[in-house]
């Protein structure tokens, strides 16, 4: 009786099987969109499944260490290893390709700096004399701008944390501030998006009182006037649908359920002296720095910023710039943009510093640069391009568990890092997560430290251009104070 059973059920699901078939098969045959399931049925969907599967095949199977974009794979188990505290050592010498055009050479000294004459880096104070309350910058390294809601609630709680345990500021993003953000006690900066959200009234203007209740508690250090940001320079932030939960959508002040869409520019700036104004105001409001982020496209930007504040007066100025280069992007973003639009900071971070060296303003501005530096020579270059401090969002997505499966905008991160899946997030533990975050942050700093004291600098805010050649495309490497000669400074 078992055995004619199981034939039975055999039989039936062999009958199945091949029904499906049959039906996939004029299913193929008789549509019209595809040709090549049209003309080869059944077999022709296998092109279709290895096409979804070869991005994934080609990160772990076909791609070499330094072949993968938009971060290779050496790269990423460097940040890793980092943000396990497992060092980064490694045998048998470099993969990095030091012929390539691009590569960083750092200039050795022939006496380095002795161990006991090395110094911490110093802090560096943001708004001073500007404002009622300024604050220090305490690490070279910090968190980017990632909105809540962009990434998950255990993503920002364990930033917020690691934030605090290692001494850097963690950026909101355009999303408001959610007491994720808080729970850790670090330093924040508020950004104010195109949409406002977060310091938005009932029409969705700039709320005086929600910036003064935002501005009073004591972890929020400054405010971030955001004009546009590297991934899509020109087009408002996205936050579809499925991702706006009731929490984000009370948070950000947004209908429920429906796609969360920024303005490409604040309605009420739309030239220098009105974002000048805006900052003025904001500044006035809170009592604390307020700073402009922005990605360049060439130099109008900053002639007509640094000839403003020239005739308004050092008053008018941003407490800081926030320049993010194209080639920046931890959000979702029409390729058009991500591919082709703004300057990447290898080009716009020279371009501002020597703006800012130019009109007399670079004590007055500080300059923090953004756009892939997630590795201590990167940060390193920038500081010696002209940055006071860097950003970085995807660095600390890495640290946060992050494998750059590219589906941050689909709602089905596999680690939790920008999902709100609650089966895909419980991925994310928090307590270990944080220690990463904080890991990562003091492993960057101790190893740009490590670059300063081999080119014969006590602290890393000693680096400039003459420490740091880039190799051409002759295979020859340039100073950089050659490839970017210093401006002259104006007469006092």
């Amino acid at each position: 009786m078992l055995d004619l059973l199981l034939v039975t059920t055999g039989v039936l699901l062999a009958l199945a099987f091949a029904g499906g078939l049959v039906y996939l098969y004029v299913q193929d045959v008789t549509q019209e969109k595809h040709a090549v399931l049209r003309n080869f049925p059944l077999v022709g969907h296998l092109r279709y499944l290895f096409e979804s599967l070869g991005e994934y095949f080609r990160q772990y199977f076909f791609l070499g260490d330094r072949d993968e974009m938009p971060f290779d794979r050496a790269t990423r188990s460097w940040v890793y290893r980092m943000a396990k505290n497992q060092g980064g050592i490694i045998g048998f010498g470099s993969t990095y390709r030091i012929h390539e055009p691009g590569a960083l050479v750092f200039v050795n000294a022939p006496f380095p700096v002795l161990d006991e004459e090395q110094r911490p880096t110093p802090p560096l104070p943001i708004g001073e004399g500007y404002c009622t309350t300024p604050f220090s910058g305490r690490s070279l390294v910090n968190i980017s701008a990632m909105s809540f809601g962009a990434i998950s609630r255990p993503a920002v709680r364990a930033l917020s944390r690691g934030a605090a345990a290692a001494g850097c500021w963690l950026d909101t993003g355009e999303g408001g501030l959610s007491p994720y953000h808080l729970e850790g006690g670090c330093d924040i900066i508020f950004q104010i998006g195109t949409a406002k959200y977060g310091v938005r009234d009932a029409s969705g203007q700039l709320c005086d009182q929600r910036l003064s209740e935002l501005a009073a508690h004591e972890c929020v250090r400054a405010f971030e006037i955001k004009l546009s940001q590297g991934a899509k320079p020109g087009k408002g932030g996205v936050l579809p649908s499925t991702k706006v939960t009731p929490e984000i959508a009370e948070i950000r002040g947004i209908p429920l359920g429906k796609d969360s869409l920024s303005p490409n520019r604040h309605r009420d700036v739309a030239n220098i002296d009105q974002l000048l104004d805006q900052v003025e105001h904001v500044r006035a409001i809170t009592g604390k720095p307020v700073g402009v982020k922005t990605a360049i496209g060439g130099n109008a930007f900053m002639d007509q910023l640094t000839g403003a504040v020239r005739r308004r007066g050092l008053h008018a100025a941003p407490d800081f710039l926030t320049i993010d280069g194209g080639e920046g992007g931890s959000g979702a973003a029409p390729q058009a943009l991500a591919d082709h639009m703004a300057l990447s900071i290898d080009e716009a971070l020279p371009l501002v510093a020597d703006a800012l060296i130019a009109s007399g303003l670079k004590q007055r501005i500080r300059l923090i640069a953004a756009g892939k530096l997630v590795t201590p020579a990167r940060v390193a270059w920038a500081l010696a391009a002209g940055a006071d401090f860097v950003n970085t969002a995807r660095g600390f997505m890495f640290s946060l568990g992050c494998i750059q499966a590219l589906r941050c905008h689909a709602n089905t991160c596999p680690t939790g890092v920008t999902t709100h899946d609650p089966r895909l997030q419980r991925g994310l533990v928090v307590e270990d997560k944080a220690e990463r975050v904080a890991a990562y942050c003091r492993n960057m700093n101790r190893e740009i430290a490590m670059i300063a004291h081999s080119c014969g600098l006590p602290h890393a805010r000693g680096l400039r251009r003459e420490h740091v050649r880039i190799v051409q495309p002759s295979g020859r490497s340039i100073a950089l104070h050659t490839l970017h000669p210093y401006p002259d400074t104006p007469m006092q």
